[in-house]
C-alpha cells in the first residue's frame, strides 16, 4: 500500500493554521456584555461551565486543516510488478549407477556417498534460478525423464529428492542420457539451452555413443557442461546393501567399506564439452562440486527486466467530508449551546 498527496505543495498552507491560532489568542473575542465592575464579572464567570471562546475556534481551525488536506488530494495506491525474463532452459542429467555409492565426499566432516552430496548441491542450484525452466533426467544403464522442463521448482525438487540408486538398471549410459535430454531441449525456443551432465563413470551401456549425442546437441545449438564426480584411482564403496537398499553397517553402526578402482572417463567428458562449446569440470570433493555449480550459474545468467506500475485512487472526499462536518458542527454549537448574548 502506497500513500501520497498529488498536490503536496498545498500542504504548506497548513503552516497558516498555527499562525491563525496565535493571532486569535492575542486578539481575543469582543465583549458580549459590559460590566461596571470586575468583581461582578468574576462572580458570574464562576457559574460558566464551558468556554466557547476556546473550543469553537479550535473546531474551526481543525475544519480548515481538513479542507487543506482535501485540496492536497491524498491518494492511496497499489504497486504491480511485472517481470519480463528471457530465461534459460536447463536439463540436469544425474548418474544413478551403483558407483555413485562411493564414499569419497564429505558433509560436515562425515563420509557421504556421492549421490547425497550431488542432490544437495543440485538443490541449491535450482533454488537460485527461479526464472529458468529446469528439467531432470536420471540415468544408469538406461535413462529416464524424471521431470520435464518446468518453472514449478517445488515439484522439481520433490522429484530430485526421490532419486535413489537402484531404481534403474545398472550401468552408465551417458550417450543415452544426452540423447534423452537433447530431445527435450531441441523443441524449445529459449534464448539459451544447456545440459549439465554429472557422472562418475565411463559409458558402458546404451546404443548411442556420448560423442555422437554431443554432435547432435551441437547441431541444435545446445551446450553441454560435463562434470566428472569423484576421485580417480582407488575409492571406498560399501561392501554391500541390506534388503532396504542401504549400505551395510558393522556392530558399531559404522559403514562397511571396501576399495575399488574408479573407472571415470574424464577424457570423454572433456571432448563432449568441447564439441558443444561448453566447459568440463572435475569435482573431487564437496567444496569443488559446489564451486562448479556456482561457476555454471555465473556463466549462464537469465536476462530479467522488472517493470513496476502503481495505480492510485483519490481519497480527498474523506478529509473534505470531515472538514465540512466540523464547520457544520461549529455553526450548530455557536447557535445553540454556545450562543453568545448580543
Amino acid at each position: 500500500m502506497i500513500f501520497r498527496f498529488a498536490s503536496s505543495d498545498l500542504l504548506w498552507l497548513l503552516l497558516v493554521i498555527p499562525l491563525l491560532a496565535l493571532l486569535k489568542g492575542k486578539r481575543g473575542a469582543s465583549a458580549a456584555v459590559q460590566f461596571p465592575a470586575t468583581e461582578l464579572a468574576k462572580q458570574i464567570s464562576s457559574f460558566v461551565r464551558n468556554r466557547p471562546g476556546r473550543l469553537l475556534p479550535h473546531i474551526r481551525l481543525l475544519a480548515l486543516s481538513c479542507l487543506i488536506l482535501a485540496l492536497a488530494r491524498p491518494q492511496i495506491g497499489s504497486g504491480i510488478s511485472e517481470i519480463e525474463s528471457s530465461g534459460i532452459d536447463i536439463v540436469l542429467a544425474v548418474d544413478l549407477s551403483t558407483s555413485m555409492w562411493a564414499h569419497d565426499f564429505k558433509i560436515k566432516g562425515k563420509r557421504t556417498d556421492r549421490l547425497t552430496v550431488v542432490k544437495a548441491v543440485v538443490k541449491d542450484f535450482i533454488v537460485k534460478r527461479p526464472n529458468d525452466r529446469i528439467g531432470l533426467v536420471a540415468f544408469a544403464g538406461i535413462s529416464s525423464l524424471v521431470s520435464p522442463l518446468t518453472l514449478n521448482h517445488e515439484w522439481l525438487l520433490q522429484n530430485l529428492e526421490r532419486l535413489r540408486i537402484g531404481i534403474l538398471e545398472d550401468g552408465t549410459a551417458i550417450g543415452t542420457a544426452i540423447g534423452t535430454s537433447v530431445n527435450r531441449l531441441r523443441i524449445q525456443k529459449a534464448k539459451s539451452r544447456i545440459l549439465i551432465v554429472l557422472t562418475d563413470g565411463a559409458n558402458n551401456a546404451g546404443k548411442i555413443s556420448p560423442l555422437a549425442a554431443a554432435e547432435a546437441a551441437n547441431a541444435y545449438n545446445i551446450k553441454i557442461y560435463t562434470i566428472g564426480a569423484g576421485q580417480e584411482g582407488v575409492v571406498p564403496v560399501p561392501r554391500g546393501l541390506d534388503p532396504n537398499g542401504n549400505p551395510l553397517l558393522d556392530r558399531n553402526r559404522k559403514l562397511l567399506l571396501k576399495n575399488i578402482q574408479s573407472d571415470i572417463d574424464l577424457d570423454s567428458l572433456k571432448e563432449i564439452a568441447r564439441l558443444t562449446r561448453a566447459r568440463f569440470f572435475h569435482a573431487t570433493d564437496t567444496a569443488s562440486l559446489e564451486e562448479i555449480y556456482h561457476e555454471i550459474d555465473r556463466l549462464e545468467k537469465s536476462e530479467i527486466k522488472l517493470k513496476h506500475r502503481t495505480n492510485f485512487t483519490d481519497i480527498f472526499i474523506w478529509p473534505a467530508i470531515a472538514g465540512l462536518s466540523l464547520l457544520v458542527l461549529e455553526q450548530l454549537m455557536s447557535n445553540t449551546f454556545y450562543r453568545r448574548i448580543p
